[in-house]
């Protein structure tokens, strides 16, 4: 039995809790939260204790701890707990600076502590099939990779002027599933994007669209576009064009059926949000943690990961201010 304790119980802590819930091999021991309410709320629902985050990093009955705290506490509490030897799952991003989120592997490696990067997206059964059949060579040579991430409206511009800009926040996701698929790193870069969703996302100094083109040292293309507006409904594509054909991921809809009139045809709309449309991933990415710490084994994807994401998005920030190309 794995014993975990979280560090913040917002919607994204409450996600993992859930996911331990469902996983025999592991126990939700304690949690922390700056709002005594938040965490008083997650600890009566899955029986577990309040602590101090820094009670914590130390509890000897302790042996993994989730990150789920906003980024700007990341950076010390991965020191504070690779220092105690605590097994690590971290939200992304590490810390909102890939050279702050190097220091955090620098640490994170001289300790030889588990440490994984929480990319749920390459735990979506459909994207891992996707990747998969990529390996094993349906497609030939993968040649062009299009994602499309379109949320269905802009958060709150408090949470906006704190997350870091699009692409850290938001297309990072998308960063690490150009790696995923592509097998490769990226090294050249291109940025373009705009505030045509809501002008207060402009005012608070970030966009609200964008579109990131990148090429990896063999010539393979990946084209990532995001809005933070999809009238009908979170908006999750993926596409690869090989040598030998091509692979589709759809979108996921509330059902499946398909009503037929002489209007045409209809169906549902897209699943509304990431909570709805990747709940499978949120725990078969916890039960891949779980299973690693029991088997003793590296989680994947790791620290190394989230700082290359970290770097592209920070590639990405550039080239929108420079208007130029980056090379990595």
């Amino acid at each position: 039995m794995t014993n975990f304790g979280i560090l913040g119980c917002g919607r994204i802590g409450q996600v993992h809790a859930k996911s331990l819930s469902r996983l025999p091999q592991a126990k939700l021991v304690t949690v922390a939260d700056a709002l005594p309410e938040a965490a008083s709320a997650l600890a009566r629902q899955y029986g577990a204790k309040i602590q101090a985050a820094e009670e914590i990093v130390t509890a000897s009955d302790i042996d993994a701890v989730i990150v789920a705290t906003p980024t700007t506490l990341h950076y010390d509490q991965i020191h504070a707990l690779a220092d105690a030897g605590k097994a690590i799952f971290c939200e992304k991003p590490i810390d909102l600076s890939s050279e702050r989120a190097g220091e955090c592997m620098a640490r994170v490696q001289a300790k030889g502590v588990p440490f994984l990067t929480a990319f749920n997206r390459r735990f979506d059964p459909q994207f891992a099939l996707v990747q998969a059949q990529i390996e094993a060579g349906v497609i030939g040579d993968p040649e062009i990779v299009i994602i499309t991430s379109r949320d269905p409206s802009p958060p709150p511009v408090a949470y906006i002027k704190q997350s870091g800009g699009l692409f850290r926040d938001m297309m990072i996701h998308d960063f690490d599933m150009a790696r995923f698929l592509l097998g490769e790193d990226i090294v050249e870069l291109h940025a373009t994007g705009s505030c045509l969703v809501d002008p207060a996302i402009g005012a608070a100094g970030d966009i609200d669209t964008a579109s990131v083109t990148m090429k990896t040292a063999s010539g393979k293309i990946c084209q990532i576009n995001n809005s933070r507006r999809a009238t009908y409904g979170y908006d999750q594509r993926i596409e690869v064009h090989g040598s030998k054909g091509m692979l589709q991921a759809a979108n996921h809809l509330e059902n499946l059926v398909t009503k037929a009139d002489a209007s045409g045809f209809a169906t549902a709309p897209n699943k509304h949000f990431f909570l709805e449309r990747y709940e499978t991933a949120y725990l078969a990415e916890m039960e891949s943690f779980v299973t690693a710490l029991k088997k003793g084994t590296t989680p994947n994807p790791g620290i190394e990961d989230g700082v290359k994401a970290q770097r592209l998005a920070d590639a990405a920030a550039k080239s929108l201010e420079t208007r130029s190309v980056v090379i990595l």
